[in-house]
């Protein structure tokens, strides 16, 4: 048996114990390159945002055409879609190209740092991080509405739901920054399997659609059925040249369908190497997927005529399983299948936003534009601060629209869209700076990607700008001068830590050194401080106590003479106002005002590790430090005491000598 007594280990504190029952065992920093994602897991947590807008994004276009040109619009919208499909082409060239050059996770952000200078690269970040807040709300309240749906198509008796709409997308929320807080590889196995069964049950879907649709056997929807949107009539909507601004809407509503593409270039990092070949191949599975399913959906509406409801409920997509499925026991377990597959791919889409925003931040908070809280990885190797940080935001906004996806859609595209402007331009620039192959093909895709980008950003801020896209047009430059002004304040504080003096002037300016010891008891606390004074060797070592109550210090002063070993004299100094920080900042500013002298401060600080301890004392140590930090020459030291201890110890010596004494009186 060794000799060697072990190392005390510092007792964990109760929120840490909390945090370890929560999250589990903490994660060394080395294993974050172990924290990778194959391609199919990768394929499933960060394409779940962009494949699940197929639930919504057809159904936002005809929310739009239905109530203008009636029944043309099951028509039109095949058209829109279309058109949509070439922008997702156009972006999937653009990203492929993202993901090849800039391996390291940020996407847009770092695109338009690199090569458009970091204070426009901000309006990037801000696109990005305000996309990311209203993805989260958007994918966890259509979520909610497949489930409302699903009850609705079940029955008059499951009716009467739509009261849980808001607080059953609150609890994913909850559910998913939970899931995040506890590192990337669970998040990553959870959140990969409602991606496949979505594609199952769509793709099970259409195919069984197109059968019937063969065979003549595809029914049609009741689009005069009660609570949904009224038709318009296309004569009255061409009559009056809404044509085209109503088209233009369409569009803008079904760009939301492209949302979460830029997923993928943001987290290059969590790819397996090499990174970037295997972010190329998953991003274009993940944009052939979304294409094809988009399409289908469209179509699906297209020869059913599946309406919008004025509620949201039943959506499209579930009005599409249920007359594709049918009635009866198979139908019902049809619809159960893409419904609960839908609503799982939804909620599991505003997961990656919570792998993307904490990097995202991370890496704006490195330039200085961020506060540098978030840049640090938690528990778990996660960034929890910037998890958390988009769980409140998103929970606020998703109370401040009741959870309202039609609402919710108004604020969405005009960030995601401006971030892929950034990315096109950026990328248009870096070409346009090198010579070599192939270059001209890359600067017209990239440029052609960032012209229609910025055009469908100014459709969106138009068409919508009434209906709350006005609330992003302000807080984008609101949002942009903030990040600025963060950097800039960073910026100034380095500067001036910057200036370090010479070492010799540093050394000769003080000529003398005073420390003070603030007394408001004689206790072990203020021995302990008065030893420590002696021991940074000073000129002067002085115990001085501020008298707010007169009894007191007259007792205080009594047991100062009578207490042996203490051979500091005790100084009384009057404050009759009662304000302790304001009476030794006077203080400590007339010792120092030579400009020679320095104060060294020392505060006993008696901490007390019990609750009732805490609750019964109140401590000014930090309060003082705070109050003397702006003085020149004047330095601020808390020596803590740990009270709970020397109970402690002070118990075991009286339980000692009880037990001494009853074996004598034996």
């Amino acid at each position: 048996m060794s000799d060697t007594a072990a190392p005390l280990q510092p007792p964990d504190r109760l929120g840490y114990r909390v945090k370890r029952r929560l999250l589990g065992p903490p994660l060394v920093t080395e294993r974050i390159r172990r924290e990778k994602l194959r391609n199919p897991v990768a394929l499933g947590v960060l394409a779940s945002d962009c494949i699940s807008s197929t639930a919504y994004g057809s159904e936002e276009m005809l929310r739009v055409l239905v109530p203008v040109i009636g029944v043309a619009a099951f028509t039109l919208i095949l058209p829109v879609t279309g058109s949509i499909l070439l922008v997702l082409l156009l972006l999937t060239l653009c990203y492929s190209d993202v993901v090849t050059i800039y391996t390291r996770a940020g996407g847009s952000y770092i695109v338009a740092r690199e090569n458009l200078g970091p204070d426009i690269a901000q309006i990037a970040s801000v696109a990005l991080l305000v996309d990311y807040i209203v993805t989260v709300a958007v994918q966890v309240s259509a979520g909610t509405n497949a489930i409302i749906s699903f009850a609705h198509l079940l029955g008059d008796s499951w009716t009467g739901l739509d009261h849980l709409q808001l607080p059953l997308s609150a609890l994913v929320i909850v559910i998913l920054a939970y899931g995040n807080l506890r590192g990337l590889r669970e998040a990553g196995r959870v959140f990969a399997v409602p991606a496949y069964l979505f594609m199952l049950a769509v793709g099970l879907m259409l195919v069984i659609g197109v059968v019937r649709g063969l065979t003549g056997q595809l029914p049609h929807a009741d689009v005069h059925a009660a609570g949904a949107v009224p038709l318009g009539d296309p004569g009255d909507g061409l009559l009056y040249g809404a044509s085209l601004f109503i088209v233009l809407r369409s569009f803008a509503n079904g760009g939301s369908s492209l949302t979460g593409l830029e997923a993928i270039s943001n987290g290059v990092s969590v790819f397996r190497e090499p990174q970037g070949v295997n972010a190329r191949r998953t991003l274009v599975a993940m944009s052939c997927v979304l294409g094809t399913l988009v399409l289908g959906v469209s179509a699906m509406a297209h020869f059913t005529h599946a309406i919008p409801y004025r509620d949201g409920t039943p959506t499209v997509l579930a009005q599409e399983a249920h007359l594709v499925f049918g009635d009866g026991v198979p139908g019902a377990l049809g619809l159960a299948f893409v419904q609960l597959s839908t609503a799982l791919i939804l909620y599991t889409g505003a997961n990656t936003p919570f792998t993307g925003f904490p990097f995202l931040a991370s890496f704006v908070a490195e330039d200085r534009f961020l506060p540098r809280q978030l840049t640090r990885r938690g528990h778990r190797l996660a960034f929890s601060n910037g998890i958390i940080s988009l769980a409140v935001v998103a929970l606020v906004l998703l109370v401040v629209t009741d959870a309202n996806v039609d609402r919710l859609v108004a604020l969405y595209a005009i960030g995601v869209f401006t971030a892929f402007t950034m990315a096109g331009a950026g990328l248009t620039a870096y070409h346009l700076r090198r010579r070599e192959r192939g270059r001209r093909w890359k600067v017209a895709v990239n440029l052609t990607t960032a012209v229609v980008s910025a055009a469908v950003v100014l459709i969106f801020a138009v068409t919508k700008f009434t209906e709350g896209a006005w609330l992003v047009v302000v807080v984008f430059p609101l949002g942009v001068w903030a990040l600025i002004r963060i950097n800039r304040e960073y910026r100034a504080e380095v500067a001036a830590l910057e200036e370090v003096p010479s070492l010799g002037d540093d050394t000769s300016r003080w000529r003398r050194h005073v420390v003070y010891v603030l007394a408001d008891s004689i206790d072990l606390a203020t021995v302990e401080a008065l030893r420590y004074a002696h021991e940074l060797r000073p000129d002067e070592v002085r115990a001085l106590h501020v008298m707010v109550d007169e009894a007191h210090a007259r007792r205080l002063m009594a047991r100062w003479e009578q207490t042996a070993g203490v051979t500091v004299a005790l100084e009384v100094v009057e404050c009759p106002d009662r304000r302790l920080r304001h009476t030794v900042m006077e203080l400590a500013a007339r010792t120092t005002e030579d400009g020679r002298t320095a104060l060294t401060l020392l505060v006993p600080r008696r901490t007390y590790s019990s609750p009732l301890g805490k609750l019964l004392h109140r401590g000014t140590a930090e309060a003082l430090a705070k109050a003397l930090e702006h003085l020149p020459g004047v330095a601020v030291t808390i020596l803590p005491f740990d009270v709970g201890r020397a109970v402690r110890t002070m118990g075991r010596r009286r339980k000692g000598t009880r037990n001494r004494s009853r074996n004598r009186s034996r």
